[in-house]
């Protein structure tokens, strides 16, 4: 009987050692007045280790923060494989991850860019800067990345968008876009100041490691391939990948693994310049 509890207690032990831990977390938005969920995975050997970068990791329109790791349970060891913690924060019923101009409760560019990051560097052992901060996404949250990256270049390093819908303007009248920014008008409204297409002509001075991929058969492929020839002829730096793909869960379950390892790549280069300067 003693063996088979110090067995049992082996095991468990493992266990909890080996599997990343993933808590369901509440953060109060000052802007919005309201308390919004996100799902935050931790590393195993999150108690050993001093800290550890971030990638924060958006969902979809009609989607939710338990969208990665209910679809993609993987994610969980993913944070253990690449040595991060990765939070889902919630990006509501199609907010476009907007400070909208005409609806106070829907204020989400503040709440991933400035009240999450600091919700998880306060309350997880982060590694608080932005050479250690990624943000992607996947379709919706494939533009709120890009979009919130190159406007909050001072907390996040690197970005990137999975089947990203980062031409807005083009939309008009589907998915919300004008319950978050008002009716389309070709005049004085046109969407185009909130497109990703258009947000990535203000360059940041802070630069960024950006990574845009989506699959070939994707409905809004030409979204991603627009926004990639514009930057190369913008003359600035990203990494673009095109597959066989739609757009589904399939193509995004392994585009992830590729994310992540573009910005693992990323949060190393800090960390051997350090100790080519030391």
């Amino acid at each position: 009987m003693q063996k088979l509890l110090i067995l049992l207690f082996c095991f468990f032990s493992f266990i909890t050692l080996t599997f990343a831990q993933v808590d369901t977390v509440t953060i109060h938005s000052n802007a919005m007045q309201r308390d919004i969920k996100a799902v935050v995975i931790k590393p195993s050997n999150y108690k050993k280790v001093k800290n550890f970068p971030t990638v924060y990791l958006l969902h979809g329109a009609n989607g939710n923060y338990q969208n990665w790791v209910k679809k993609v349970p993987e994610i969980i060891e993913y944070a253990n494989t690449y040595q991060t913690i990765i939070v889902c924060p919630s990006g509501a019923n199609n907010s476009w991850y907007f400070d909208s101009p005409i609806d106070s409760t829907y204020k989400f560019e503040t709440f991933v860019s400035t009240e999450v990051p600091n919700y998880i560097d306060t309350h997880y052992k982060t590694k608080k800067d932005r050479k250690y901060r990624a943000i992607t996404g996947l379709s919706m949250g494939g533009h709120g990345a890009m979009f919130i990256s190159f406007r909050h270049a001072e907390t996040f390093g690197a970005c990137g968008s999975m089947s990203g819908a980062l031409v807005v303007d083009v939309i008009k009248k589907a998915y919300d876009i004008e319950k978050r920014l008002g009716n389309f008008d070709p005049i004085t409204n046109d969407y185009k100041q909130w497109s990703v297409l258009n947000i990535i002509e203000k360059y940041p001075k802070d630069s960024l490691a950006i990574i845009i991929d989506c699959g070939m058969q994707d409905f809004i492929y030409k979204m991603s391939d627009s926004v990639h020839n514009k930057m190369v002829s913008l003359k600035i730096p990203h990494d673009y990948i095109v597959r066989p793909g739609k757009h589904d869960w399939v193509y995004w379950k392994k585009a992830i693994e590729y994310q992540l390892v573009y910005f693992k790549d990323f949060f190393n280069r800090e960390k051997e310049q350090i100790i080519t300067k030391n």
